[in-house]
């Protein structure tokens, strides 16, 4: 993708995903990694978030989502490649 390596993901999480704590510990774990972005709660129950970095800390990120927190239950977890938009920080929405 563009700049030396950073790539941007789109990402939809399906599941018990509100209301257990997910868009915290998401971005704690995106911090931890480097990752910029922002995640926020959508009205159908999942959540959305995109993130933007080294293609290996976002392939690390999007591993995570696919267990998140502890109390969490995830079914799904859809993936979009998209080209960087210069994200800096991590944003709960």
């Amino acid at each position: 993708m563009a700049m030396k390596g950073i790539c941007r993901a789109q990402v939809v999480i399906s599941g018990r995903v509100q209301g257990v704590g997910f868009r915290y510990a998401l971005r704690s774990r995106a911090s931890s990694l480097g990752v910029s972005g922002w995640v926020r709660n959508r009205l159908d129950g999942n959540v959305e978030a995109a993130f933007e970095g080294p293609r290996e800390h976002v392939e690390l990120l999007l591993r995570w989502c696919r267990q998140g927190p502890s109390v969490a239950y995830v079914d799904e977890v859809e993936v979009a490649w998209q080209e960087p938009e210069s994200e800096h920080g991590f944003a709960i929405r």
